[in-house]
């Protein structure tokens, strides 16, 4: 007889994992592989890469979910090679052929064109994009030979280097704002350089302050004892590392804890000068205990909170 499948428990796991994704794997795939391999009851991911694409995708478990935002909204870098003189359906490898063309540039016009993407310039979308009209990802009407008319939004190079050019490829590294498409920016400048263009390779190397060198492939977590696997992970608070700290004692902790108000400098609490967001920590252990907005006058404003039984660094 035929025994029944019994089903593991899902535990709480509260961290982050810095995932150095492989190429063909999606966002959500990845996901799912390493939630399976912690056993952990809730996780998230702080934004998606196209299954071509490779590179740090950071996991996030637990607690840490409850931040993941703050990674959408982080600058991230990427590497990426572009193909000089063809163009495709979706401006990378996975899409079918439009057109080719000659290509007879030089590294002065490369660096004559590179030079007007960087600072703030204004994008259109992708067809062959998770953004949705009418509840519907663009990448759907995509695929049934439907383009839509889509507005062209603004986004930050802050960073666009030429790091080899050797015909008809370009490598480059970009540093940008969220919502930045490096498939776009790369048609972008094959179209300036008159000559079309699309990606073949693209890495992500870091995300806010979270870099590549940290991160681990799923075949070297998978292969991990279950002890080294919770290792890796690291602390809730690693997404929060850009925020300033502010420190409160038993009482105030409890306070804060429970969404109220502090006035700090009333309390004597010591506080940084500037207004903004900020990362909150119990004096006694260090733990974390959520983000707040740091208002005029010293008042700290709860805004996350972390459960009080989670260790959050």
């Amino acid at each position: 007889m035929t025994q029944p499948v019994v089903k593991r428990k899902r535990v709480p796991v509260h961290g982050v994992l810095l995932l150095d994704k492989a190429v063909d794997v999606t966002s959500n795939h990845a996901l799912v592989a390493i939630k399976r391999l912690l056993n952990a009851e809730k996780a998230g991911h702080t934004g998606t890469l196209d299954p071509f694409a490779t590179g740090l995708l950071p996991l996030c478990f637990g607690e840490a979910t409850k931040f993941a935002q703050d990674l959408l909204e982080a600058d991230k870098t990427y590497e990426t090679t572009v193909h000089l003189g063809v163009t495709t359906t979706t401006g990378d490898t996975e899409g079918e052929t439009l057109e080719t063309s000659m290509v007879a540039v030089t590294l002065k016009q490369i660096e004559q064109v590179l030079q007007c993407f960087r600072g703030s310039i204004e994008q259109v979308p992708p067809m062959y994009s998770a953004l949705k009209r009418e509840g519907k990802p663009l990448y759907e009407y995509a695929r049934a030979g439907i383009t839509l008319e889509r507005e062209s939004r603004a986004v930050t190079i802050h960073q666009l280097e030429l790091l080899d050019y050797t015909a008809p490829e370009l490598k480059l590294r970009v540093t940008c704002s969220k919502g930045t498409y490096i498939r776009v920016l790369g048609e972008d400048i094959g179209k300036a350089l008159d000559c079309g263009a699309h990606l073949t390779a693209l890495r992500r190397t870091q995300v806010g302050r979270l870099t590549l060198e940290q991160a681990v492939t799923m075949d070297a977590f998978a292969a991990a004892t279950e002890a080294l696997r919770m290792q890796t992970l690291l602390p809730v608070d690693a997404l929060l590392s850009s925020f300033p700290a502010v420190l409160l004692r038993a009482d105030l902790a409890q306070r804060f804890l429970h969404g109220q108000r502090l006035a700090l400098e009333k309390e004597g609490v010591t506080h940084p000068a500037n207004t903004g967001r900020v990362r909150v920590y119990a004096l006694a252990d260090q733990r974390l205990l959520g983000t707040a907005q740091l208002l005029e006058f010293g008042v700290l404003a709860p805004e996350r909170l972390v459960h009080a039984s989670t260790t959050g660094s």
